[in-house]
C-alpha cells in the first residue's frame, strides 16, 4: 500500500500546528476528498482543524480521475481503513471522524479501533452483521455486482444509474450537475466485500461495535436513500447501540444518497456539527 501523500502530510502538519481538535473526513465510492470542501470550511469556521485524506492512489481532481479510471481498481476496505488510521496516528489530538457511504463504514471501523473522539457515519455501507438487503440497494449496486470481473476493476456510473442510486430525490438538472461535478469511477472490490460480508467470518467489513473505547457515534440516514435505505442504517444503529457509549440516529426526510453534496448539504452538515460540538469540543 502506498503511504500518505505530500498533500495529506501537509494537511496533517497544518492541523497539528493549529492545535485544535481535528476532524477527519472520509469519502466513499464514486467521490473524491474534494467533495468535503464545503464541510471542511464549516467545521473550521467553528474552531476545528480538518483533514480529508483520499483513498490510496486517488487522483487530485475529477478530470484526472476520468482520464485514468484504472487508478481506482483493486482498492479494498481494509487497505483504505489502514490508510486513514495511518493519518490519524500522525495527529497530535484524537480526532472526530466523519464518513459517508463506504466512508461511513470506514469511520465506524475507525471508531471500533478506539481511534476517534466521536464519529458521524452518514448513510454508511453495511458491515458484517447488518442483514437487510433491500431491493433498491441491490439495484443501486447492480452496475458493479452483476459482473463478477468488476471485483478487480474501476466502474463508473451512467447518469441514469447515478440518478437512481444517488439523486432520486433531486431535479434532473441538479442530478446531472452533481454527476458531472463530483462523480468519478470507483473500485468494485468494496461492494463485493460488503455483499459477501455475512458469509465470510474474516470479512474486512467487520466492525467492533462493542469496544468500550469506541466513543460517541451518530448515524445520519437519508430517509429516501436508494443506495443505503433506512433498513441498513437502522440495522447499523441496532448493532451500535449495544455499545456503552452514546449512540444516536437521525433520519432526514426526503433525502437520498447525495445528501452530503447536493443543495441540502448544509442541513446534514449542521446536524453533524451539533453532535460534534456536543461530544468533542474544538479545544482538546
Amino acid at each position: 500500500m502506498n503511504g500518505l501523500t505530500e498533500t495529506e502530510l501537509n494537511e496533517i502538519a497544518r492541523a497539528n500546528a493549529l492545535g485544535t481538535r481535528p476532524v477527519v473526513f472520509v469519502h466513499g465510492l464514486w467521490l473524491l476528498s474534494s467533495s468535503w470542501d464545503r464541510w471542511r470550511a464549516l467545521f473550521e469556521d467553528n474552531g476545528y482543524a480538518t483533514i480529508a485524506p483520499g483513498w490510496p492512489d486517488d487522483p487530485d481532481t475529477v478530470e484526472e480521475a476520468k482520464r485514468d479510471p484504472s487508478v481506482f481498481a483493486h482498492k479494498m476496505v481494509g487497505q483504505v481503513t489502514d490508510h486513514y488510521l495511518d493519518a490519524i496516528a500522525k495527529l497530535d489530538h484524537e480526532p472526530v471522524v466523519i464518513g459517508h457511504s463506504f466512508g461511513g463504514l470506514i469511520a465506524l471501523k475507525i471508531a471500533g479501533e478506539g481511534a476517534a473522539a466521536a464519529t458521524v457515519a452518514i448513510d454508511n455501507a453495511p458491515f458484517q452483521g447488518v442483514l437487510p438487503l433491500p431491493v433498491s440497494s441491490l439495484k443501486s449496486s447492480a452496475p458493479v455486482l452483476t459482473n463478477p470481473t468488476n471485483v478487480g476493476k474501476a466502474v463508473a456510473l451512467t447518469l441514469e444509474q447515478f440518478t437512481y442510486g444517488w439523486a432520486n430525490n433531486l431535479e434532473a438538472d441538479e442530478a446531472k450537475e452533481l454527476w458531472e461535478t463530483y462523480h468519478v469511477p470507483a473500485p468494485g472490490a468494496p461492494l463485493f466485500q460488503a455483499a459477501t460480508a455475512n458469509f465470510n467470518p474474516f470479512s474486512e467489513t467487520k466492525v467492533d461495535t462493542r469496544n468500550p473505547e469506541r466513543g460517541p457515534v451518530l448515524i445520519i440516514a437519508g430517509a429516501n436513500d436508494n443506495t443505503v435505505p433506512l433498513a441498513i442504517t437502522r440495522a447499523t444503529y441496532n448493532l451500535e447501540k449495544k455499545n456503552a457509549g452514546e449512540t444516536r440516529i437521525t433520519e432526514i426526510p426526503g433525502r437520498g444518497h447525495s445528501l452530503v453534496i447536493d443543495h441540502g448539504w448544509r442541513e446534514v452538515a449542521d446536524t453533524a456539527l451539533e453532535f460534534t460540538l456536543t461530544y468533542a469540543d474544538p479545544t482538546p
